[in-house]
């Protein structure tokens, strides 16, 4: 049930999948010709957004990247492709998974460069959290990245937990110590 009461439909990881391809020009690089590492987060950001948006069906934002592996370098004139989709709805955000590859168009080959673990919130157009469909994985790789999903969950939210009670004094630029305030 949806926070009016209304019951949200259900629907698969098919229904998201999102894919995005770049040429990687001279722009996007950094002196030694290797993709900027913010260039390739915003490159995951978006196509991560597409999936989130195509579940949720309503406006997204972004909530947390929480993990990101860069594992190879990508180069001016690679051709770079990025694969998302939602591996887990909650009750108004979900996690999306995104892998990079490159390909190797004369060889018609691909290169595995980057993995990242989004969550993105759905919202109205005024900004106000909304509940999203639930998700339901078909395949073994699915219900797996599904479980995953809730235990990184899990995870994030013990984090979160240990900095709200953990937080230390503020300290100025002046060297004044201000508890509590942040």
């Amino acid at each position: 049930m949806d926070f009016a009461g209304h019951s949200l439909p259900v629907r698969t990881v098919a229904e998201s999948q999102s894919e995005m391809t770049e040429l990687i020009l001279p722009n996007d690089t950094n002196t030694l010709g290797n993709l900027l590492g913010g260039r390739l987060t915003y490159f995951i950001d978006l196509v991560g957004a597409m999936a989130a948006y195509r579940h949720a069906r309503t406006h997204v934002v972004t909530a947390s990247m929480d993990h990101i592996d860069f594992i190879a370098p990508v180069h001016v004139g690679d051709l770079l492709i990025l694969k998302s989709s939602v591996n887990r709805a909650f009750n108004t955000s979900m996690e999306v998974g995104v892998k990079v590859w490159v390909e190797n168009t004369i060889a018609g080959t691909h290169r595995h460069v980057a993995s990242a673990y989004l969550t993105f919130v759905a919202v109205d157009s005024q900004g106000r959290r909304v509940p999203v469909p639930q998700l339901r994985p078909e395949s073994e790789d699915e219900k797996r990245h599904f479980e995953d999903a809730g235990r990184r969950r899990e995870q994030r939210q013990r984090e979160l937990e240990h900095k709200r009670v953990s937080k230390p004094a503020e300290t100025t630029m002046a060297g004044l110590v201000h508890p509590g305030r942040s």
